[in-house]
């Protein structure tokens, strides 16, 4: 399977819009079926965008093109800050992230998601996070072992200097479910007032390994055939409800 992750540059607003359909496009003629975009990539956190606009847009991309999943990073909507996916011109799930990051002061921007999300697509089941998400595991247990995962999509705007740390907990969430990790993040502000250098791209498979790339954005994943896990953390999870501290 073929999977896209844009390496985004966020602009202004007009110049994102343009950009965004090239890119739709050009992740289509390379055959990806699943397509990702980063947080937020269409405004920062600083600009705005008329919400019906950019739907009919999410709609119009998507439905030429229905055996390819669209998770169209994050937009600022509702008080939240919600991933969406798309096919086939439909919306097929939303996820409002819920482990906001308070050093951004995302806690005064949004209100906090109440649910953790997963949807169904071509025998997959898809989990969703978002960037600070990440950092709390049980989001991604509970994906893994209450939703069944296969595989989990993180979109991001991660800054470049803690990296390290997006790549380590990208791979951890992997290693810890036995499942395959999609990390995409924005690559870079340069609006005024907010210019950011972002992290990269990452893609690893159940047992931890990174799956390279030449261009940190075409990914093939070996879905059908994963590596054999070591030890499965699914199947040989141990439920424990009692801490016992002396």
């Amino acid at each position: 399977m073929k999977v896209f992750l844009s390496r985004w540059l966020c602009q202004d607003v007009e110049a994102n819009l343009r950009r965004f359909e090239t890119e739709c496009g050009r992740a289509v003629d390379a055959g990806a079926e699943i397509v990702v975009f980063p947080e937020l990539f269409l405004t920062g956190y600083t600009r705005e965008v008329g919400h019906a606009d950019v739907r009919a847009r999410f709609a119009r991309l998507s439905a030429p093109v229905p055996d390819t999943l669209f998770v169209f990073g994050s937009v600022s909507e509702d008080r939240r800050n919600r991933v969406t996916v798309w096919s086939g011109g439909e919306q097929l799930a939303a996820y409002d992230k819920v482990h906001l990051f308070r050093p951004n002061g995302e806690l005064d921007r949004w209100d906090r998601g109440d649910r953790y999300v997963a949807l169904r697509w071509k025998g997959l089941t898809v989990g969703l996070m978002n960037c600070n998400d990440l950092r709390f595991p049980e989001q991604a247990r509970a994906l893994a072992l209450e939703a069944r995962c296969d595989l989990l999509v993180v979109p991001a705007w991660w800054p470049w200097r803690r990296d390290w740390v997006w790549r380590t907990l990208l791979r951890a969430r992997a290693i810890e479910n036995g499942v395959w990790v999609l990390g995409c993040c924005i690559a870079g502000s340069v609006f005024p007032g907010e210019d950011f250098a972002g992290a990269g791209n990452h893609v690893f498979d159940p047992l931890g390994e990174a799956v390279r790339t030449a261009d940190d954005t075409l990914y093939e994943i070996a879905v059908e055939s994963p590596p054999k896990l070591i030890v499965d953390p699914r199947e040989e999870t141990v439920e424990i409800t009692k801490v016992e501290v002396f």
